[in-house]
């Protein structure tokens, strides 16, 4: 059995905790009876031999598992990750997904995704990263009474992400502490209106108004002078050509949105200009976590 979870970018400017996205980046799982447990790693992660033994996946599908099958079986876990960990791109979110989807599906038993994304809600508490990851495509998402209410919108094939992964973390924990305890009335108006804004232009496909629509007041410039080259970054995409450019979730990794036929331009520019970070278009993910038997 093979399971699949895309990428993530959270808030996307002004949509703190509410909007995100999914990328044609996954973590893959796949799952084998053994005679003896065992796990193996490729890719991101792979150096850290830490994970093997201390593993949030197995750790959460065990949890599953023996509540759905009330039995204990042995498997072989052999993990492909294509997210980077602690970059802003949703891995933690991934994990979580993959794991309550890999207990459901090893049992036999459907899951509804609407189910699995609101299981996920009790690892997760911000639905940003985990809606994206789950449903696929551009959502909005808020949680009322401890569960995820969310509208999906697909991205069309014409559009790309751009990706910049800084050499370095930012650490999420670390980067709460650096947002306000309190915002001006002016900073939520803000807020509030450019994130309204940039729904409406996912929703009614008015991507020009995505430069726009994309400033926050509420964590983006708090977080990037954590990382000052950041500002740098936006400037560059932006400059040439994206439609819109923001910190991916806590960051430090950089998302940018561009037409297909602008991307590779802008990521040849930022290549150019930030030579030790890694940089990638690739795709939109519409379909979200996928589990192939």
């Amino acid at each position: 059995m093979r399971v699949s979870v895309p990428a993530t970018s959270a808030n996307m400017g002004p949509g703190f905790d509410t909007l995100g996205v999914a990328l044609q980046i996954k973590n893959q799982v796949v799952i084998k009876p053994a005679k003896f447990h065992s796990v193996s790693l490729k890719g991101e992660g792979s150096n850290n031999p830490a994970l093997k033994d201390n593993n949030m996946f197995i750790s959460i599908f065990n949890d599953f598992y023996h509540n759905l099958s009330n039995r204990r079986r042995n498997f072989r876990f052999e993990f492909y990750n294509e997210i980077p960990m602690s970059r802003g791109l949703g891995s933690s979110s991934a994990v979580i997904v993959s794991a309550i989807a890999s207990a459901y599906a090893i049992e036999g038993i459907e899951l509804e995704k609407s189910k699995l994304l609101n299981l996920a809600l009790a690892y997760e508490n911000h639905p940003d990263n985990i809606t994206p990851a789950v449903m696929g495509g551009f959502n909005v998402a808020t949680v009322q009474e401890n569960e995820v209410k969310f509208i999906k919108k697909e991205i069309p094939k014409h559009l790309k992400a751009i990706v910049v992964i800084p050499n370095r973390p930012i650490s999420t924990h670390l980067s709460r502490k650096t947002l306000p305890y309190k915002y001006s009335k002016d900073d939520a108006v803000f807020n509030i209106s450019h994130s309204s804004l940039l729904t409406a232009a996912f929703m009614s496909e008015n991507w020009e108004m995505l430069r726009v629509a994309s400033h926050d007041k509420f964590h983006q410039k708090y977080r990037m002078k954590q990382m000052p080259e950041l500002f740098e970054v936006q400037k560059a995409a932006l400059n040439n050509g994206a439609l819109m450019s923001t910190l991916s979730g806590s960051g430090s990794t950089f998302f940018s949105m561009s037409y297909a036929d602008d991307s590779k331009r802008i990521e040849r520019e930022l290549r150019i200009k930030f030579p030790h970070f890694k940089i990638f278009s690739t795709d939109f993910d519409n379909y979200g976590v996928k589990v192939d038997r």
